[in-house]
Formats: structure tokens, C-alpha cells, sequence
């Protein structure tokens, strides 16, 4: 009897480990896809064009040749544009980059509540996952100013930024989509405001006093308007993006970086609600996550990556406009997030307004 005892403790523990493992092999690591699992489906990809696009769908080769799946590229993201696949009920987009606040304000209706025994998110940063979304990579909003203009007195803060006086000059904003809560936040502070304890009414002041850079301030509408605009030098300080601007002093453009209060940007990877292969989805998102396709992201466009593990191959000047050293992490600003996902609405509307001209 105590043999048979001992045998059948030996098979239960026997059944546990080989749980155990089977558990272990089924839990996802990033980077990793099986081969030939996705051969016959197709993913459509969305972000916002440009170098930073290619460098995704280059970051995700990878998992092309391995899955075998067929990988579109579409965009730019259009929040509208989704919501009215959505609410059709014929969702083509499947994995959508977006910008920082769309997942936290539309978490679960338009954007799906993430699985996360799905993804591994081990080697994401902390702080950096939402409900619905995890980072797509790392950058900033920064202030680039022309030499020739300034030369001995340039700006050295988005206060500068807003004093026309005694920095005189065309200004150039980014008017691509949703407002930047962060610039709103800095106008508000230049208008001699606090960002404490901030209420809507402050939305108003942030925005009057963008307005006050006079009629002549340039409201891009892409990356690549911004960067063509200091390649030709038509804006004497310019609201960029780390990679765009980066694009354009390796073309030759004639800016510096003002990395003070730099806008700490995270673009969000998000699964719509309503996608027809979620598991295909989660596949691919898990694959981006990986260290090999972070770096490859980062060499392509000079985004940091958000594995913490991965070490890009990149020239000087590319390292020079990373966001992740110690320093450039001391200089950053992150905007309130909590603040402008309640206050979403009122200031899309408010800063389509400033857009309008009205």
C-alpha cells in the first residue's frame, strides 16, 4: 500500500511539474512569435506615416518572415475615423498607434481592455501601461530654435518660447491632431499661471496665450511639414518631435535643441474594439515589444526604445536627441494626464478653435 502511495504522489507531482512547464512555455515573451503560426491572415497596421511608420513596419520584419502573415500599412491615425469603424461594426484597423490620451479616454469602448497574460511587458519602464495601451517607444516634444536668429541670446525654455518681445520670431506649433495638453500647460505657466490644482477655466488661459504669438504662428499639420520647415528655415523656433527633428538637423538644418522642460511623449499601441483575429493582434503587439524590434525601431528613427534591455546601434547625433539618460530625464515635463482626460472634450474643442482661427 505504501508503495502504491508513494507511486501516486510521484505521478501527481510528475503532473504538476509538466503543468508547470507547459505554463511556462505558453507564457509569452517579447519578441517571440511562432513560425508559420499567422501563414494566410492579414494584420493591418496604423500610425502616422513618415520615418517613423517605415521604422515601425521595419522594426516588425521580423515578424513577417516569421509568422508568415501578411502585414498592411495604413493611417495616419484619425480617432473619428476609427470610432465610425467601430460603431459600423466593420473594424479593419488592428493594431493602431495613437497619440498619449485617446487610450485613457476612450479605454474600453473604442480601444480594448488589454489581456496581459498575453503580453509580456516585463522590460516595459514603470509607470508606462495603461488598461488599454502600452508605449509604442519614448520621445519628446521639443523646442528647436534657428541659430541665425538668435545667436548669442538664444531661448532656453518654452517661457522663452512665449515671450515675442525679447525672442521676436515666426513660432511654428504642433497642429497635427489632439491638443498637446503639455504646450497648454506652459502657456499657462508663461501667462504667469500655476499648474497646481489646475481647473478648466485654466484650459482658456493656456490657449489665449498661444493665441497671443500673433497671427503668423505656423500650425503644422504633420512630422513632416515640421521637418521640411526647419530644413528651410521658415520658422524661427519650432515645436518638433525628437525624431523629425533629429531628421532635420542630419539634413542639414540650422536648429538647436532647447532640452529644458522637454513634453515627455509616450505614442500609445493599442487593439481596437471589434478587430476580427485578436490573438493575430496580441501577436504582433507582443512581437514589438521585443528588444530586437525596439532596436531596430530606434536606429530607424531615432525614438528610445521602451525595452529596457535594448541597445540601438546609432550614430552620435541620433544618440543626442534620445530621451532615456539621466539627464534628459531630469529635464523632462510630463503633462497631467489625469486633468486632460477629464477635460478631453472641452479641450479638443477649444484648441480646434484655436486651429480655426476663431
Amino acid at each position: 500500500m505504501m508503495g502504491r502511495f508513494k507511486v501516486g504522489i510521484a505521478a501527481a507531482l510528475a503532473t504538476v511539474l509538466m503543468t508547470g512547464a507547459a505554463a511556462a512555455q505558453d507564457k509569452p515573451v517579447a519578441g517571440d512569435v511562432k513560425e508559420g503560426s499567422l501563414k494566410g491572415k492579414t494584420l493591418t497596421f496604423v500610425s502616422y506615416g513618415g520615418i517613423y511608420q517605415d521604422g515601425q513596419i521595419a522594426a516588425l520584419k521580423g515578424f513577417v518572415d516569421k509568422s508568415g502573415v501578411t502585414l498592411l500599412s495604413d493611417g495616419p491615425t484619425e480617432i473619428a475615423k476609427l470610432q465610425a469603424q467601430v460603431e459600423s461594426g466593420n473594424v479593419t484597423w488592428d493594431i493602431v498607434d495613437t497619440s498619449d490620451l485617446p487610450p485613457f479616454v476612450h479605454c474600453g469602448t473604442l480601444f480594448q481592455k488589454l489581456d496581459f497574460s498575453k503580453l509580456d511587458v516585463s522590460k516595459v519602464p514603470e509607470n508606462q501601461i495603461g488598461e488599454c495601451s502600452v508605449p509604442a517607444m519614448n520621445y519628446g516634444v521639443v523646442l528647436m530654435y534657428k541659430n541665425e536668429t538668435y545667436k548669442d541670446n538664444p531661448p532656453k525654455s518654452w517661457k522663452d518660447f512665449f515671450d515675442t518681445e525679447n525672442f521676436p520670431g515666426v513660432r511654428a506649433i504642433d497642429g497635427s491632431g489632439d491638443p498637446t495638453g503639455a504646450l497648454i500647460e506652459q502657456g499657462l505657466i508663461a501667462d504667469g499661471g500655476s499648474i497646481e490644482n489646475m481647473k478648466p477655466e485654466d484650459i482658456d488661459r493656456g490657449i489665449e496665450k498661444i493665441r497671443s504669438l500673433g497671427p503668423d504662428t505656423i500650425y503644422w499639420k504633420t512630422g513632416a511639414e515640421s521637418q521640411q520647415l526647419a530644413e528651410a528655415g521658415e520658422a524661427d523656433m519650432i515645436m518638433m518631435w525628437t525624431g523629425r527633428a533629429m531628421a532635420a538637423v542630419k539634413n542639414g538644418a540650422q536648429y538647436t535643441p532647447v532640452w529644458q522642460d522637454w513634453m515627455v511623449v509616450m505614442d500609445q499601441m493599442t487593439i481596437p474594439v471589434g478587430v476580427k483575429d485578436t490573438e493575430a493582434a496580441y501577436a504582433l503587439l507582443n512581437y514589438y515589444l521585443g528588444k530586437e524590434a525596439q532596436e531596430i525601431l530606434a536606429k530607424e528613427t531615432s525614438y528610445t526604445p521602451i525595452h529596457m534591455d535594448a541597445k540601438p546601434d546609432v550614430d552620435e547625433v541620433t544618440k543626442s536627441f534620445m530621451t532615456n539618460t539621466p539627464e534628459r530625464i531630469a529635464q523632462g515635463y510630463q503633462q497631467n494626464i489625469k486633468f486632460w482626460v477629464a477635460n478631453y472634450e472641452a479641450a479638443q474643442e477649444k484648441w480646434s478653435a484655436l486651429l480655426s482661427g476663431n
